[in-house]
């Protein structure tokens, strides 16, 4: 894969680099090495969840603030360089799934877990034995199963209650993106440089697109139309009956994240700094806004807003009025800390999963951050 590189993308060329690298590192007899990670957030009621980066999953009582930690998602390893056994915390870049009283998170180490959403006692996990290899994208529920890709190139479905294995289609590469459902029709980009439509009743492939890199942004869909962005620079619109290509628009930089549609335009964050609005219909550019800073963090809408994170710490409101394309600074994180983990909305506060394991709440319309709650298990 020929992908050339801006000297602004390096922030994200060091994330790439501890995930491609930390299986190695991990199993290397390295001291203080600390587990990165983008676990965005949860809501169940009064209760959010995410995870850590200490690889635990995090239960948190917006009514009490009363914090709840999982034990950690290991991995034991021995050093071939003749040092000892140790067993050392793994990343969580998924954001947590709820359903039927229990919450699931999937670690770096190949392995889903399943918690009692209540107490967060550990219900099941798998594999039962062994692990697959590094799972970063979320999971997806779906009738009673869980869908979640995989860096063996596999999308796996898992029953919601027992765990165990319902579905398996393999790609032709590695999958770090999270799936979208709709009409029963799983999809999913790969590194193998294509869009997927995988029929969930006969799990069999529908289609696929081939587009000029890897594909890791999430897609999403409406009213019969898959909207994808790919590390060619481009946001495609398919068919989602045919697969057949709508239009497709061109970015600055990588599509990374996952775009949001409000009303007639779609949202797609990019790594040239910009949040584009584009018309649904037509892929036509409306909006153009510059953020100073890449946009890898999934943004969201809070009223009429969509709200954006960028990797320099700073959150921004952007009007979705096109008579009246404005935007504005709501707040900046502490120094040095990054937003890359998916944004979260309830009510009129945004959450995010801070680069320095600390999970901020922000008032949309005063910018105040409310709260900063040390994720790091006491």
């Amino acid at each position: 894969m020929k992908i050339q590189f801006k000297k602004a993308n390096y922030k994200l060329l060091i994330i790439l680099s501890i995930l491609v690298f930390l299986p190695l590192i991990i199993t290397g007899c390295v001291r203080g090495m600390t587990p990165v990670g983008w676990s965005g957030v949860a809501f169940s009621d009064n209760t959010l969840y995410t995870g850590s980066k200490e690889g635990r999953l995090i239960q948190y009582n917006l009514d009490s603030a009363k914090l709840t930690w999982s034990e950690p998602i290991t991995i034991t390893t021995t050093s071939g360089f003749g040092c000892s056994t140790s067993t050392t915390a793994v990343a969580i870049y998924g954001t947590p799934a709820l359903a039927n009283g229990l919450v699931f998170v999937a670690g770096y180490n190949g392995e889903v877990h399943a918690y009692a959403a209540d107490n967060l006692g550990e219900r099941w996990v798998y594999p039962r034995k062994g692990t697959l290899k590094p799972i970063i994208g979320s999971i997806v529920v779906f009738n009673n199963t869980l869908y979640f890709g995989c860096t063996d190139g596999n999308i796996y479905g898992l029953d919601v209650t027992t765990g165990d294995k319902k579905f398996q289609f393999d790609t032709g590469g590695e999958i770090w993106s999270t799936p979208a459902i709709d009409n029963n029709t799983l999809f999913i980009g790969s590194f193998d440089k294509k869009i997927y439509a995988i029929d969930l009743s006969s799990q069999t492939k529908k289609w696929d697109f081939t587009t000029e890199a890897t594909n890791v942004a999430p897609p999403v869909t409406l009213n019969g139309i898959i909207y994808a962005g790919s590390l060619d620079r481009n946001l495609y619109a398919l068919d989602q009956t045919t697969g057949n290509l709508i239009w497709k628009f061109t970015g600055g930089n990588w599509f990374w994240a996952k775009p949001i549609i409000y009303n007639n335009t779609i949202f797609a964050p990019n790594l040239d700094n910009h949040v584009y609005g584009l018309n649904l219909t037509t892929g036509e550019k409306i909006f153009d806004y510059d953020l100073g800073g890449q946009v890898a963090a999934w943004p969201v809408i809070v009223g009429n807003q969509v709200i954006a994170g960028t990797e320099n710490g700073n959150i921004y409101a952007l009007s979705t009025d096109a008579n009246n394309p404005q935007m504005k600074l709501i707040a900046t994180l502490p120094q040095n800390v990054t937003i890359t983990a998916p944004l979260a909305a309830r009510g009129n506060q945004i959450f995010i999963n801070g680069s320095n394991n600390v999970l901020y709440s922000v008032d949309v319309e005063t910018g105040r951050i409310i709260s900063n709650i040390a994720l790091k298990a006491s």
